[in-house]
């Protein structure tokens, strides 16, 4: 198998059709139970509800409002609000006015719902919750991608998300221009530093036979390894390593590898990557860089509801 096509079967970005429905409307639900019932709580509280909101049940007709950037965004989200606004209740619609991967300058309308004034007024923080904190992700993602310029190196997120959020958090980085990583445990295989120590292989013959021991028992799966010094090269291409993952390097220290690993496996880096840092990087000719910024680093963007 060439580099290239390694590469190509790494580089992925999770569709909103490969998310598993009933999984949102799980999240959506809990989010849900948080607001009106307590939930979390040891003793909540009750009648429980929306208790401002309950005097307007009663009344007549339907209420619109709209959903509005407040500054500059890539929007991320918009299909999870007729979900929850089915959540809440019955009547309602949603007619977005632009797309997830959309930029949006500040006082774009995202979209316009409408229905029951007292379902509207219920969903309203659990709607900004999800499209502020995907819209933030995806926003951060776009200027990390664009720092990379014209270069051939592609950016990856990481397994540092947010308990229960991944999926929509990996969608959210892929909506602003950059490519997912492993999902989880289940869907790639990497030897880390810690696999290393554990199996007393982080050297020489041994870390040799870990990457034999693991191609045979996973046949036509890559194998991606971390490693963290020169000296665990040379062993790694002998036993056929198809991805190495070279963690905290300098540039100069980049560089180095890319000399010895010579086009005979792919490369990611990671670990110490910065925004002012990549401009540097991009022109180095790695195949990937992963940073778990784009989602820990990023901050929720200004959307607010405004009644219409």
């Amino acid at each position: 198998m060439t580099v290239p096509s390694i590469a190509g079967r790494l580089a992925r970005r999770i569709s909103w059709e490969a998310i598993d429905p009933e999984a949102l409307r799980s999240l959506i639900a809990l989010a849900q139970a948080e607001d009106l019932h307590g939930h979390g709580l040891a003793a909540p509280p009750v009648p429980g509800g929306d208790l401002s909101s309950s005097l307007l049940r009663d009344s007549p007709g339907k209420a619109t409002a709209a959903l509005c950037a407040r500054e500059s965004l890539v929007a991320c989200g918009l299909q999870l609000v007729p979900m929850i606004l089915d959540a809440y209740g019955k009547g309602t619609a949603f007619v977005p006015a632009c797309g997830d991967g959309d930029n949006c300058p500040a006082g774009t309308v995202l979209g316009t719902m409408s229905g029951p004034a007292h379902v509207l007024l219920e969903a309203e923080r659990v709607i900004l919750n999800f499209l502020q904190h995907l819209s933030g992700i995806a926003t951060l993602t776009g200027i990390y991608v664009r720092a990379l310029g014209e270069s051939g190196t592609r950016l990856l997120d990481t397994r540092k998300t947010t308990p229960g959020f991944r999926v929509l958090e990996k969608y959210a980085v892929a909506c602003g221009g950059g490519f997912n990583h492993r999902m989880g445990l289940f869907d790639r295989i990497m030897l880390k530093d810690n696999h290393l120590a554990a199996a007393g292989a982080r050297e020489g013959p041994g870390l040799a036979g870990l990457i034999r021991l693991t191609r045979s028992k996973w046949p036509g799966r890559v194998i991606q390894l971390e490693v963290d010094s020169l000296d665990q090269i040379p062993p790694a291409l002998k036993a056929g390593i198809e991805v190495l993952l070279l963690d905290n390097f300098t540039p100069s220290g980049l560089r180095e590898a890319l000399a010895l690993i010579r086009n005979r496996a792919a490369t990611e880096a990671s670990g110490g990557i910065t925004l002012e840092g990549l401009p540097a990087l991009a022109s180095i000719g790695l195949d990937f860089i992963s940073t778990g910024a784009t989602v820990h680093q990023a901050t929720w963007k200004d959307i607010g509801l405004d009644w219409v």
